[in-house]
């Protein structure tokens, strides 16, 4: 394949951080977060949500601790999940303390909002006893007053100081395993913010779009602000926010990545709107493959076109293929190339065996090879 230039992406240098046994920053791949939503203190619930995102790729979840009955469950949960967890605390300082103590890979916080200078040395003290990280989350909807003073509302300059002065509280208690957000749900401003820190620090630095929307139009917003920083070379771990279950998020943040050559998961479909060429009902097709290769994690690709316009074109550029053609005969291509028809009503099934099969191939090779 010829050299894409104008596809490259320079990903910023920044140095790397571990949450818990997953790398963040420096040249590792850029990690997928979601947060649970159900009450912390119902561990089994809360476990059972963990395990749903970790089954369609989470790297790291977090956990919100807004109480002591969250914490005591939290150490079940932490000791449950097969991936790092992040404490989400807010302003109660212990609940910090509790956490780390209970197995939290990364607290959640915001320093300022921790109180003293003491009580954040007794965080971060906590932090380096237990090998915890630290998120700085600054977010627009609760910036500082003195800051909101000076500046008269959020801005870039704003969050990028907050997080500053948030950042400084850390250092001085020579803490330096931390990474930072700059969250708005206003793209503009959460893109501003996010290119001028970006040039400011060198620590590895939390994407997201913060109260984003629904699953529609929060993907739509999300993939605008986050996607547009990641196409420069900025984040290094995202969280897409949606009024949408967890799991949903997940899904999306791959997607995203894979749009961009990031991170490859999974089946990436590339696929027609359809029109009245179409000889499948290429919506509901698409429908039914994407939720039957749900547990596929191999990357590979698959075309799925309606007619013969531009289906050939596509199915040379993936690894499997489907076009349609008339009397409910279809083309099937393997590797870009033509091989056999396959009937209207064995097509869906057809088409997932055949994913299974390269899947199953594929992970062969990489085993024989390792």
């Amino acid at each position: 394949m010829s050299v894409r230039p104008w596809r490259d992406i320079e990903r910023r240098k920044c140095r790397q951080i571990m949450v818990g046994d997953v790398p963040v920053g420096g040249d590792a791949p850029i990690t997928v977060q979601t947060m649970t939503n159900t009450p912390t203190s119902d561990a089994k619930a809360t476990i059972d949500q963990i395990r749903a995102c970790e089954e369609v790729g989470a790297d790291i979840i977090r956990v919100s601790c807004p109480d002591v009955e969250s914490t005591s469950a939290f150490g079940l949960i932490a000791k449950a999940a097969h991936v790092p967890l992040v404490a989400d605390i807010h302003f109660h300082y212990k609940r910090a303390l509790e956490a780390a103590d209970a197995g939290a890979a990364c607290l959640r916080i915001n320093p300022g909002n921790i109180g003293s200078s003491a009580r954040v040395a007794e965080v971060v003290r906590a932090a380096k006893a237990n090998g915890c990280a630290i998120r700085i989350g600054v977010n627009a909807g609760s910036l500082e007053k003195d800051l909101l003073e000076k500046y008269g509302e959020p801005c870039p300059e704003a969050l990028v100081e907050s997080a500053l002065d948030h950042i400084k509280l850390l250092q001085d208690h020579d803490f330096h395993e931390f990474k930072v957000a700059v969250k708005a749900s206003d793209v503009f401003l959460a893109v501003a913010a996010y290119h001028a820190l970006a040039e400011t620090v060198d620590c590895p630095l939390h994407l997201g779009i913060t109260e984003a929307g629904g699953l529609i139009g929060g993907t739509v917003k999300s993939s605008i602000g986050m996607g547009s920083l990641l196409w420069a070379g900025i984040g290094d771990t995202i969280r897409v926010s949606l009024s949408a279950e967890p799991m949903e998020e997940v899904k999306v943040g791959f997607e995203m990545l894979k749009a961009l050559g990031l991170r490859t998961r999974g089946v990436r479909v590339v696929s027609c709107p359809s029109c009245a060429r179409q000889g499948f009902d290429v919506i509901r097709t698409v429908e039914t493959l994407e939720k039957r290769l749900e547990h596929i994690k191999t990357p590979m690709s698959l075309s799925v076109l309606g007619c013969v316009v531009n289906g050939p074109g596509e199915a040379r550029e993936t690894d499997i293929g489907l076009t349609g053609g008339g009397k409910g005969k279809h083309m099937v291509y393997l590797s870009g190339v033509t091989d056999h028809h396959v009937e209207s009503e064995d097509m869906v099934d057809h088409i997932v065996s055949l994913v299974e099969k390269k899947a199953a191939e594929i992970e062969a090779g990489i085993s024989e090879a390792a």
